[in-house]
């Protein structure tokens, strides 16, 4: 069996290594385009702002190493420019040798990932101070840039995780940096509970952010840009985080079926709709495990898990790709945040709406315990069955850890119910004897069975602005915290004796504060008549 892949930075390899070890007498060649293999593309902003110190430590296998220990022929610089899947050939453009050549197989598979957009800004394209991050070679232009010309300001456009680890990168080096993003939060896709904060660490950082403003020409070769409102920003350097697409050019033009985004379309077994054509890791669009709904496959773990996959498939086994969930986490500075399954935005975008939402801020350990500080930490769930749709955290301590394991629970198929049945491990240093995703499924099942209510600050009605009882349960001393301005601040421990202050006339709201406070201050007005809906921010 003679099997050509197509793209080796993550995916590629991890099918071509897994294949290798299963089956000695496959015939397997990678044809990568670029200068290097197995990069760890991830870790790039790191190396740009010098935590990892080498570049060769982001190249997890050479050409060499996977020929003497996997015997798998790896040709860099060659570009495959067209599939012809009758005769089950690929053409092959060597880079350095200015060449084209033939190669048969009797398995293709394309893992071609996915490749930086570039706005269609006038003048973005002869800006000489304009970067992206992507390969290897980004970073080494960039590292040029920084080393030749020292420049003092960098301007990033997009404010996704890769612009803002960028970002923190170009801190490192010491420069200015302002953020421009053309919708109103940072950090998207994570929902506004999560944003807010990242926001405020940004601010913290010296970062400057401006939303809702896009670039509307750029000029002086990348050194001033002309915003939307007419304001001139002058820059020394430009980064480009305004998102990717998939490179699925060549499977299009052979017949390779896509999604309305240019996915390549495949099935449980990884195929697509051309026989012995088959496609893993960002290039893709799956099966989503959360919804069934087809969706892009945009995360390096996943790419690794689905060529280690692919590789026990064609050998034989009788396994099946499951789908996608999707769990990411990302350093922001001094903060981690991380998410599994969907979001609100991205429910709302597919037109899932049967949902609700539990946001929590316990402690990420015991609250006695030194520096113990808290788990910003919301749960999406299906209204009435409570199937997980997602999660998100945001904070300084074992916030991936808790989005693991809610990816675990997902996995496997427990709802908002199981929570508070799932054994965590405890210790004052690590955790709360009732863990976060514990306290997580309480509120969740509260809220379905009736006990506690919920709002979201935008959803209250505008009578009720005007009319109703907000109440404050901080203690005395503390701040005032969220967006509303109380009409009544009676101390959570004082309630019960203050109880007939709270009119019985008048719609009860209790704004927001972290922590366990409101819904304790709700059980007591429920336990006394009073039905009280909680403020989320």
């Amino acid at each position: 069996m003679k099997v050509l892949v197509i793209g080796g930075i993550a995916g590629g390899p991890s099918f071509a290594t897994r294949l290798r070890r299963i089956n000695e007498d496959a015939e397997i060649i990678i044809l990568e385009r670029g200068a290097a293999i197995s990069v760890a593309s991830c870790a790039l902003p790191y190396y740009l702002g010098g935590l990892i110190k080498n570049r060769s430590a982001v190249i997890e296998r050479t050409p060499e190493i996977l020929k003497q220990k996997n015997n798998i022929d790896v040709r860099l610089f060659n570009e495959v420019t067209k599939i012809n899947s009758d005769a089950k050939t690929v053409e092959v453009h060597d880079l350095q040798k200015d060449e084209t050549y033939t190669e048969n197989y009797d398995k293709l598979i394309i893992a071609t990932g996915a490749s930086p957009t570039v706005p269609e800004i006038p003048g973005i394209h002869d800006a000489d101070n304009a970067f992206v991050l992507r390969a290897v070679t980004d970073a080494d232009k960039i590292k040029s840039f920084l080393d030749t010309k020292h420049p003092k300001h960098v301007t990033v456009l997009g404010a996704g995780s890769i612009g803002i680890e960028v970002s923190e990168a170009f801190v490192e080096n010491n420069m200015d940096v302002t953020i421009v993003e053309q919708s109103g939060h940072v950090a998207s896709p994570f929902d506004p509970e999560i944003t807010d904060i990242v926001g405020q660490e940004l601010k913290k950082q010296g970062v400057h952010v401006i939303l809702n403003e896009s670039v509307k020409e750029v000029q002086d070769n990348g050194h001033t840009l002309v915003f939307d409102d007419g304001t001139i920003h002058k820059t020394d350097m430009l980064f480009l985080g305004t998102g990717v697409k998939p490179n699925s050019e060549i499977a299009q033009a052979a017949g390779i079926k896509l999604s309305a985004d240019q996915h390549i379309i495949v099935d449980k077994h990884l195929k697509t709709n051309i026989n012995d054509i088959y496609a893993i890791g960002d290039v893709i669009e799956t099966t989503s495990v959360i919804t069934g709904k087809p969706v892009p496959s945009l995360l390096s773990s996943a790419a690794n898990r689905q060529g280690h996959l692919l590789a026990d498939i064609l050998n034989g086994s009788p396994l099946e790709y499951k789908g996608f969930i999707g769990a990411g986490v990302s350093k922001f500075f001094d903060l981690t945040a991380s998410f599994v399954g969907f979001t609100e935005q991205m429910l709302q975008q597919i037109g899932i709406t049967n949902y609700k939402t539990v946001f929590i801020t316990p402690f990420d350990r015991a609250y006695f315990y030194p520096n113990a500080d808290r788990v910003n930490f919301k749960l999406i769930y299906e209204d009435k069955t409570g199937k997980i749709l997602g999660g998100q955290a945001v904070g300084r301590n074992g916030i991936d850890k808790r989005i693991a394991e809610l990816s675990v629970a997902i996995t496997g198929n427990l709802s908002a119910f199981d929570l508070p049945s799932l054994e965590i491990p405890y210790s004052p240093p690590y955790s709360s004897t009732r863990d976060v995703l514990n306290i997580a499924g309480y509120v969740a099942i509260n809220q379905m069975t009736n006990k506690s209510a919920t709002i979201k600050l935008a959803d209250i009605p505008k009578e009720d602005m005007q009319n109703a009882v907000f109440l404050d349960i901080r203690e005395a001393g503390k701040p005032a915290t969220g967006s509303i301005k109380p009409t009544l601040n009676i101390p959570l421990t004082e309630l019960r004796d203050r109880i007939n202050e709270i009119p019985k006339n008048k719609k009860v709201y209790i704004t927001f504060r972290k922590g366990l406070g409101p819904y304790n201050a709700s059980r007591v007005l429920a336990g006394k008549g009073i039905k009280a809906i909680m403020i989320e921010e």
